[in-house]
């Protein structure tokens, strides 16, 4: 998909986005939308029934009667997507016979999500920011409110699309979701919702997915190709690792090399649901073959969006 069918695709998100953030404002998942904390309103005096931890005793004690604290809840989040920019990402899987044939690639689907979750916050009020990374953070969009903002975030996105793939050694390949994680704890000051989107092609990063997870609430979006687990025979093919430019002859067409490579994709992907589980982070799986906003709709607890859903919200007064 070139940049202007994806421009086209995005333009037709804040319709679906206005769907997607009435059910994140409904508090469908966790506290997403729903505020971040309490913040102090005022005092009253106390009533049978209080928490007596919510007595203010310094006040109670000037004025000789207990007194009690309220709170009320913070309605704004911020949103933090960290988005991988690496060569695996952006590979492009070859075409298969029948409808549906052509997939995006990894990073095209990550890049309709993001701008999907990026305009539900902006349509809500929401700050949204993002880190684009690779092997280090490239580029830092902080937390800001508006449209503006969101369409730069997005922009800025779009142009990693086409973006020559870096040949590197073996020994350095690979995005490093370690510095991108560990880059969110530090940026982030109060409790934010940090959307991780990545083929999690790495190691070594569920500790840091861990101590972020402790301090925010954290989505793991994993990004898979159904070739991962569904290779048809194609004869001899030539694959290539994107990030090193290695190249291997593989016969598809043994049933052997097929179960081999299903089944190692299976093993990854139950490890990275071990990983999310053991760290605390909620997970959502996207295929290259899938719909962004249908997904995301399931995940957060929304109905799918529709015309005639619009519709009817038009004709009430």
């Amino acid at each position: 998909m070139d940049t202007h069918e994806l421009l086209r695709k995005i333009s037709t998100f804040p319709i679906a986005a206005e769907v997607l953030a009435e059910d994140l404002m409904a508090g469908n998942f966790r506290s997403i939308f729903k505020g971040q904390g309490m913040e102090f309103d005022e005092v009253r005096h106390y009533q049978w029934g209080d928490d007596a931890r919510s007595i203010d005793w310094n006040a109670s004690a000037r004025f000789g009667v207990p007194f009690v604290k309220m709170y009320r809840e913070e309605r704004e989040l911020t949103i933090m997507i960290l988005l991988d920019t690496s060569a695996s990402m952006r590979r492009r899987s070859p075409a298969l016979p029948g409808p549906g044939g052509d997939r995006l690639t990894p990073y095209e689907q990550a890049l309709l999500a993001s701008a999907l979750i990026a305009l539900s916050a902006e349509r809500t009020g929401q700050r949204v920011g993002a880190f684009l990374f690779d092997r280090e953070i490239d580029r830092v969009f902080p937390p800001r409110k508006g449209r503006r903002h969101a369409m730069a975030l997005i922009s800025g996105a779009l142009q990693y699309q086409n973006r020559p793939f870096p040949r590197r050694e073996h020994a350095e390949a690979g995005s490093n979701l370690r510095e991108a994680l560990a880059g969110a704890g530090r940026l982030l000051k109060r409790r934010s919702l940090v959307v991780l989107i990545s083929d999690f092609l790495s190691v070594n990063w569920e500790r840091d997915l861990g101590d972020l997870s402790r301090k925010h609430d954290v989505i793991a979006l994993r990004i898979s190709d159904p070739l991962d687990t569904n290779l048809p025979d194609l004869g001899l093919i030539t694959m290539e690792d994107p990030e090193t430019g290695l190249r291997i002859e593989a016969l598809s067409g043994s049933a052997f090399f097929r179960d081999a490579w299903s089944q190692w994709h299976k093993d990854r992907a139950e490890l990275w649901v071990n990983l999310c589980r053991r760290a605390g982070a909620a997970r959502l799986e996207l295929s290259t073959a899938g719909d962004a906003a249908m997904a995301l709709f399931r995940f957060f607890g929304g109905r799918p969006y529709s015309g005639r859903r619009r519709a009817v919200r038009r004709e009430r007064p």
